[in-house]
């Protein structure tokens, strides 16, 4: 269950759909869309209808993006799995920070390398 989504977002409040959709590599109106079909995605709105999403609304498109696209969850699926697997999200989130670390290890390992040579 390790989540090949990599997301590369700057520490915001809000994230526009634009810069969200480019994150996740998708289409706006399928965020648009899985909005409508998850409600634990719930993204503020301007008055103009602008959508504007927290950090956790990303955590949860994290969620669902991993079911979806990755693991190959229909919709249904997916939202039976949120709704029965509270663990999902703590999954998720400690898979990111193992990626983390050995992603930083990596880079040490490479560093010590450079320095032997």
């Amino acid at each position: 269950m390790i989540p090949k989504v990599k997301i590369n977002l700057p520490d915001k409040l809000y994230y526009p759909i634009g810069e969200v959709a480019r994150a996740f590599n998708v289409n706006s109106s399928l965020i648009r869309y899985w909005e409508q079909e998850f409600p634990i995605l719930k993204p503020k709105k301007n008055k103009k209808g602008n959508r504007y999403f927290t950090p956790e609304d990303i955590k949860n498109l994290k969620i669902i993006y991993h079911l979806v696209k990755e693991k190959g969850y229909t919709l249904d699926g997916a939202r039976v799995a949120l709704a029965t697997n509270h663990k999902i999200s703590e999954t998720i989130s400690m898979i990111d920070r193992l990626e983390f670390v050995k992603a930083e290890l990596v880079k040490l390992k490479d560093s010590l390398l450079e320095n032997i040579e």
